[in-house]
């Protein structure tokens, strides 16, 4: 792409993380969007307006024909016009003139400011949602966002690694690794309607590299082997360690990952 073609310079990059973004507001996430009013929103400020126009317009209908008039009797009429030429004492006197000008001023500049401050006011109001929506909707920036994701991925790897361990210390019978994703695939869709593919491998493979010793009490650490939480029988069923001594094992790499514990 050619950069002078874009519509902005290229610099520096900043990353947002939001949550919930309505469908409609998507584009405001998008550098160097203007914002311009909906049809929708024209509409609701001209018809008001136009309303508004037309008696002011009939009200000052009596100044713009003096005016007219006055106008008239310096350039010269056409005959189909005659009878809206001032006369020569109206014209004299121009203090009814000034009047009808600053009248005429005054009211359309009062008209014009009534709608300019609507339509600002619109535009303020719109500014303000905008601002809200993103601001409170914004959960990280920058540096922000890649822990922010790291932290979701750990968090959704741990579930994974639960929901596996769950099922094989709850069933009543032993489970192959296609037994246990297709296991889980049916638990999901019946407790919360929901249908995936579930990964099998991937917390298999993590449950397996999770080992420790189960150190009772009495007993010397040096002299106890690891043991993984998951291992497989000679059939190839999974297997796990009953929650006692998964929790001897997790203890125990927990305390290994802090020097003065």
């Amino acid at each position: 792409m050619n950069i002078q073609e874009l519509d902005f310079i290229p610099g520096k990059i900043y990353i947002y993380l939001y949550k919930n973004i309505p469908k409609f507001d998507l584009e405001f996430l998008f550098p160097n969007i203007k914002i311009s009013m909906t049809w929708k929103d024209r509409l609701l400020l001209g018809i008001p307006a136009i309303g508004a126009a037309i008696p002011v317009m009939l009200k000052i209908l009596p100044q713009l024909l003096l005016i007219l008039g006055i106008i008239l009797f310096f350039t010269g009429v056409p005959p189909h016009l005659e009878e809206l030429k001032a006369s020569e004492q109206e014209v004299r006197n121009l203090m009814p003139l000034l009047v009808t000008v600053l009248s005429l001023l005054v009211t359309l500049g009062g008209f014009a400011f009534k709608q300019y401050t609507s339509y600002k006011n619109k535009h303020i109001k719109f500014q303000k949602h905008v601002t809200e929506t993103l601001f409170f909707r914004n959960l990280a920036s920058n540096a922000g966002v890649f822990g922010a994701l790291i932290d979701s991925a750990e968090e959704e790897e741990c579930k994974e690694i639960i929901l596996v361990y769950y099922h094989l210390l709850t069933s009543n019978y032993s489970l192959t690794p296609r037994q246990l994703d297709d296991q889980i695939e049916v638990w999901m869709d019946d407790k919360f309607g929901t249908r995936i593919d579930f990964d099998i491998h991937g917390p298999l493979r993590n449950l397996e590299a999770i080992s420790g010793p189960i150190i009772s009490d009495g007993e010397q650490e040096v002299s106890t082997p690891e043991i993984p939480l998951l291992t497989y029988d000679t059939q190839g069923n999974c297997c796990v360690l009953p929650l006692d001594d998964a929790l001897k094992v997790l203890d125990y790499i927990w305390d290994q990952a802090f020097l003065y514990t």
